[in-house]
């Protein structure tokens, strides 16, 4: 019992989200670079999903994990989580093997141009009927076997707690902690969208269309996939199975308990300046541009000095392929996304709440 309980408060501790988010990271960059040709292989996904499989199913036994799990609301999650590691390694496999073949300098799997064509009908229209049939009986069966996520009718005196947005929102929701709620959410779900909207004008580089591919397209297919596992699928997941009563974190195996209290002394920038550094007596200035001046100055360094530092030291060649105007665009978008993990680890390690505080103006960044 005693090595069963060291092992679930070590898992509880390796899920905090800083060290969880760090770990994550690594292990993204290292199968990205260093081990991308043995994630590539058949037995690598299997032993991933079996893996995942025997921690779920061993894991169900703790009754806080199961009720976690076994929610109505995150079955779908579960599931999500094996469809995702199948198709992410699926994609890495195609890009591992066109890559060998170009390598070789033999044609690629899945161009365009390739001769063999697919009828509509029966062919395409028969396969999807298959397929709508297969759904089908999987959704009667899931309704029969598992009960709506209904609950009592909403009670303005009495919200659930935690108040959860639904799964595909929770990204969001996680950003709410780490940023004001005009920024989290209007601003930057609008850049995502922008983003996505101006990317085929903005990446003009013909590799990689119709056939996977990594050599050709290291810097889009990394930056694609970080945004994509790392800051929206990892965030869903601390939002789905991390975040609990009050939206305090909570191991997989420790109980939800109502009157967890965090102790989080969350501080601005200015308030570390003038309070905690003793600049001015001790007292916040009246004056904002004096109070919030520092913070103000880091973040245009950061949006007109990054983009300038990348286009002249890191990304010069980029920068001639793409021209002026797409590289810039590009970049002022890569660094709001860097945005948020700089955020995340300042609001973790030194508990930084805002760089730019401005309640008056309803302005923080």
């Amino acid at each position: 019992m005693e090595a069963l309980r060291g092992l679930t408060e070590a898992i509880n501790a390796i899920c905090r989200p800083a060290i969880l988010f760090t770990i994550s990271v690594i292990v993204f960059f290292l199968s990205l670079f260093k081990f991308r040709e043995i994630l590539a292989k058949k037995a690598t996904v299997i032993a991933l999903e079996l893996g995942l499989a025997a921690f779920i199913g061993v894991s169900v036994l703790h009754p806080t994990f199961r009720d976690v799990v076994t929610k109505p609301d995150n079955v779908p999650i579960v599931g999500m989580l094996f469809l995702l590691v199948f198709f992410v390694w699926l994609s890495i496999n195609k890009m591992v093997t066109n890559d060998r073949l170009i390598d070789a300098g033999k044609e690629v799997e899945n161009k365009p141009e390739a001769k063999e064509l697919t009828f509509t009908w029966p062919d395409l229209v028969f396969s999807e009927f298959i397929c709508t049939i297969a759904v089908w009986s999987l959704l009667l069966v899931w309704s029969i076997c598992l009960k709506a996520p209904l609950e009592e009718p909403a009670n303005p005196v009495e919200t659930p707690n935690p108040s959860k947005a639904p799964w595909y929102f929770l990204g969001l929701q996680e950003m709410l902690v780490y940023y004001d709620p005009w920024l989290a959410g209007v601003l930057f779900p609008g850049l995502i969208i922008v983003g996505l909207i101006v990317l085929p004008y903005i990446d003009v580089n013909p590799k990689g269309n119709g056939y996977f591919t990594f050599k050709e397209r290291k810097f889009a297919i990394t930056t694609f996939l970080f945004g994509f596992l790392i800051l929206w699928v990892l965030l869903i997941v601390y939002g789905t199975f991390l975040r609990g009563p009050n939206w305090n974190f909570f191991g997989p195996y420790e109980v939800w308990d109502l009157h967890k209290l965090e102790v989080l002394r969350n501080v601005n920038l200015s308030e570390y300046l003038f309070q905690v550094f003793g600049l001015n007596g001790g007292k916040l200035p009246d004056n904002v541009f004096i109070r919030e001046g520092l913070g103000m100055v880091l973040v245009l360094a950061y949006m007109v000095g990054g983009p300038i530092l990348l286009a002249r030291k890191i990304m010069p060649g980029l920068l001639k392929k793409m021209g002026p105007s797409r590289f810039y665009i590009m970049a002022v978008l890569l660094m709001v996304m860097a945005a948020l993990p700089i955020k995340m680890v300042l609001r973790w390690t030194i508990n930084l709440k805002y760089i730019v505080a401005i309640p008056e103006w309803f302005f923080n960044i």
